[in-house]
């Protein structure tokens, strides 16, 4: 018998998967079901923290870096209000940067597609992107006169109930389910799901495909675990 080791290969060479149009083809076949896949089935509004900083004049809150930095400041804790915002957003609204006040500053980054036939970095589409880095200086409200007295958030229940089915499932999965945050994840080093509260979410649906992708999560990295015990 001949040594298999040394048997001719037959078949077509092996093609290496296109993780690319794997990818792109998910996409596409959730776009024709009529789902649209990057979106949160959550309003990130209302599931920051009342101490997270928001921009005053629009009501968006600070993400990334600017949350550290903001939180950092010594005018951050002078009162429980979170809001803050440029110079010329305070002179639009008709508020007051008091004289002598010190600005804090944040940063936006983007990268942009500019079209360039002369660098070689461009490639065969000559599109290639940029970093684009810029800073602005914001004040804290409490730095500020003439803006409206900050109303505190209520806590305020979700405008559906939770599907019954799904409550079980998360109860029997004994899972460690913590709420609050913008954020939905599965944490291995603590062993636990973290949710946005309920009042966040628009719809059951929204928050049962939340809750069961995390339970997933878990599930996944117990079958790994079980997989490389059984190997050991």
């Amino acid at each position: 018998m001949a040594n298999a080791r040394n048997a001719p290969r037959s078949g077509a060479p092996h093609k290496p998967r296109d993780h690319y149009q794997e990818l792109t083809d998910r996409v596409i076949a959730a776009l024709e079901a009529g789902t649209r896949p990057w979106q949160k089935p959550w309003d990130p509004s209302k599931a920051g923290g009342p101490s997270m900083p928001v921009n005053g004049a629009t009501g968006r809150r600070y993400r990334g870096i600017n949350t550290l930095v903001l939180g950092m400041s010594t005018v951050a804790f002078a009162n429980n209000d979170p809001r803050w915002c440029t110079y010329k957003q305070a002179a639009e609204r008709g508020w007051q940067i008091r004289r002598g006040e010190k600005g804090t500053t944040v940063f936006f980054y983007k990268q942009l597609t500019i079209d360039d036939h002369l660098s070689p970095e461009s490639g065969d589409d000559h599109r290639r992107s940029i970093p684009l880095l810029r800073s602005f200086t914001v004040f804290h409200a409490s730095q500020i006169d003439g803006i409206p007295a900050f109303v505190a958030p209520t806590v305020e229940d979700a405008p559906w109930r939770r599907p019954e089915a799904v409550d079980i499932i998360l109860r029997n999965s004994q899972a460690v389910i913590r709420i609050g945050g913008d954020r939905a994840f599965y944490s291995p080093s603590t062993d636990h799901i973290q949710l946005p509260p309920d009042s966040a979410f628009e719809s059951p649906e929204g928050w049962a495909a939340t809750a069961l992708h995390e339970i997933g999560c878990v599930a996944s990295v117990l079958l790994d675990r079980a997989h490389c015990a059984g190997r050991a």
